[in-house]
Parts: structure tokens; C-alpha cells; sequence
């Protein structure tokens, strides 16, 4: 064939069963290859956006220091040092950092914004053993 076909005419092809099988076989070839390139940019942008989150792991871990700081103080910091974050993605890098070892997470009253204690999740490199 060297006119052009459609895919509305590969499929109407199968159901009615009239379709030729080199026709058949260069479609799927033609399919196989955008598959193959869909998938090709996707691991690309996989890994950009990676790189990304590890970039923001490594500013996370340093803004934990010695002093016990809160997920709202760290992310805090991070949007003063430029950062577009929200909590939940700095939380989402605390706990892979408490998970991984670096850092440690402990409970401790803190001042809320009324003034009153609160309980909540403080962070830092390490606290002593009470």
C-alpha cells in the first residue's frame, strides 16, 4: 500500500477482520516505537524530578542543627532561604531523614501561636538521652 492508513481504518480492519498482516505488522511496529518513546521521556522526567527531591532532602538536613526545631520553623526557613516548599513536602524529607538514620525526632512542648504550650514534633541532629 503506499497510501497512508489511518488507525480508525487498522482497527475497522481487525473487528471486520479484512485487515492485511504486513498492514497489521507496520502498525504495530509504528505503536511498539511511540510506546518506546513515551516510556524513554517519562524515565527522563523520572529522574529530573529526583534530582529535584534530593536537592531539597540535602537543604532540609541543613537546616537541622543541635537546636530542636519544629517542621513549621524548618519550613519556615527554607521559603526565607528562596525555596518554593510547602510542610508537607518538607515533612515527607524529615521522615525519610529520621528513617535514614541522620536525624532524630522527638516529642516537646512548644509555644503556639496564642501563646499557649502545645505538644508537638520537634527536630535535630540528635537529643540527649532523658
Amino acid at each position: 500500500m503506499t497510501s497512508k492508513i489511518t488507525e480508525k481504518a487498522v482497527y475497522t480492519g481487525i473487528l471486520e477482520g479484512t485487515i492485511d498482516a504486513d498492514v497489521l505488522k507496520a502498525f504495530a511496529e509504528k505503536k511498539l516505537a511511540q510506546l518506546e518513546k513515551r516510556n524513554e521521556s517519562a524515565k527522563i522526567r523520572a529522574a529530573k524530578k529526583k534530582a529535584e527531591g534530593d536537592a531539597l532532602l540535602e537543604a532540609v538536613f541543613a537546616c537541622i542543627g543541635d537546636e530542636a526545631k519544629t517542621r513549621t520553623q524548618i519550613t519556615s526557613e527554607l521559603i526565607d532561604e528562596g525555596y518554593d516548599v510547602t510542610e508537607g513536602k518538607v515533612t515527607a524529607r524529615l521522615t525519610k531523614l529520621v528513617k535514614d538514620g541522620r536525624i532524630a525526632k522527638t516529642k516537646d512542648k512548644v509555644g503556639s501561636e496564642n501563646g499557649k504550650l502545645k505538644v508537638a514534633t520537634v527536630y535535630a541532629l540528635s537529643f540527649d538521652a532523658e
